[in-house]
């Protein structure tokens, strides 16, 4: 009998928005997200003392989602987010180029009020 694992590229987060959302409504009416996500973790240094350290996570949302996201997401607020890591680059107003990675979120629980 053979065992297959199959991994995928699967992220989730559960933080608080850094930030109130970008929304964008593009041409064709479709709804795009952006905002950060502020993940907490804990633990103790070498004097025993109790340490948080702070992670922020870009993340952008589509369609549905964005507009969820645009209706009850406002900085502060707790949610959990499930989605795909992505990098891409591009070039800004200078001709500079930029390198993004983000989560694009296809799922999202509210959880504060």
């Amino acid at each position: 009998m053979a065992i297959v694992i199959v991994l995928k590229n699967k992220v989730q987060l559960i933080g608080n928005a850094g930030n109130d959302p970008e929304i964008k409504t593009l041409e064709n009416g479709k709804k795009v997200a952006h905002l950060t996500i502020a993940t907490n973790d804990h633990y103790k240094n070498e004097k025993g003392e109790k340490v948080q350290q702070t992670e922020w996570h870009r993340v952008t949302a589509w369609g549905k989602t964005a507009e969820i996201i645009e209706k009850y997401v406002v900085k502060g607020k707790e949610v959990a987010v499930e989605g795909k890591l992505t990098h891409r680059s591009y070039e800004d107003k200078n001709g500079e180029k930029k390198y993004v990675t983000e989560v694009v979120i296809n799922e999202i629980l509210l959880l504060s009020k």
